[in-house]
């Protein structure tokens, strides 16, 4: 007797509880009390965030923590596309070299940090600080960023996050949280709010998958299987009932993901860095190799 797929993924399919978006709500509001407390970062140029599944709005169980970002304006690391823009960019701003550190600037976050939740809560990492949870808040990853400009012209340049990991490993890490943010909710409004629920339904599936042994899906990223749904075509999402719609969908990414040709182009939710590059941690033959046990655990025909 096959299991009743259809419940499974309408059980998967549904989004945060009221008491777990609090929980990560209250963890935000402490590491912003902890900047305000802070007389060496109260008057900074500082932004925090959630950022990552709990903002997105695609956490599944397993994601227990939340990611939040503490992002200072007062310095930015910038790319150019040619010296040229460099050059021109740099006049127009009157660039001059920053005096504030990111060494500095995590160091003194750390300091806010353990001011607040005490010592014994704080760990640092080498990309992040983790926060131990209690009952009242979820446990916390905080990162500490700098703005990362991608200058096009220059005049214009698309603002990101950049940080510098303490082991330098990889050397510098960049992100896009407000572009991914912004390209996942329209995705969700072209699809009638089926995109976050297909994304939920999968990665859950890959949750189970991985609990079960399953080698593909203990290796592919949650921040990957959320791409992987974004890039379906909108079409694959026209079902009422979740079991022919996530068929569709992993059947469309199943074959897109057969060659290099067919998905070069994909992008990350940010459309602001590809999906299968040399620099991504993952490859379209792992990523394809997922799809395909995906369908098999599912029993499609």
């Amino acid at each position: 007797m096959g299991r009743d797929w259809e419940s499974i993924f309408t059980t998967w399919a549904q989004g945060p509880s009221a008491t777990e978006q609090e929980r990560a709500e209250n963890a935000e509001r402490q590491i912003r009390q902890a900047i305000q407390d802070s007389d060496k970062l109260k008057n900074r140029n500082i932004k925090v965030f959630t950022q990552g599944s709990y903002r997105n709005r695609v956490n599944v169980r397993r994601d227990s923590d939340v990611d939040v970002g503490v992002l200072c304006f007062d310095t930015y690391f910038p790319e150019y596309p040619d010296d040229n823009v460099k050059a021109q960019a740099q006049l127009a701003e009157g660039f001059i070299p920053a005096t504030y550190e990111y060494a500095t600037f995590k160091n003194e976050l750390e300091e806010a940090l353990v001011a607040r939740f005490g010592r014994v809560a704080v760990t640092r990492g080498s990309k992040a600080f983790d926060i131990k949870a209690n009952t009242y808040r979820v446990e916390s990853d905080v990162a500490a960023f700098f703005e990362h400009r991608r200058y096009t012209t220059p005049s214009h340049y698309h603002s990101g996050v950049e940080m510098i990991p303490d082991n330098f490993f990889p050397p510098r890490i960049k992100n896009w949280p407000e572009q991914h943010y912004q390209n996942g909710v329209a995705k969700n409004d072209q699809t009638l709010r089926r995109f976050k629920r297909a994304t939920r339904i999968i990665k859950s599936l890959s949750n189970e998958m991985a609990t079960n042994g399953v080698k593909s899906a203990k290796d592919t990223p949650s921040f990957l299987v959320e791409c992987l749904v974004f890039n379906a075509s909108n079409p694959n999402f026209n079902y009422s009932s979740y079991k022919p719609m996530v068929r569709e969908v992993l059947a469309e990414l199943f074959n897109n993901t057969l060659t290099d040709e067919t998905c070069s182009e994909w992008g990350e939710v940010s459309e602001l860095k590809y999906l299968f590059r040399a620099s991504q941690p993952w490859t379209r033959q792992g990523a394809h190799q997922f799809l395909s046990d995906a369908w098999d655990y599912i029993g499609y025909e």
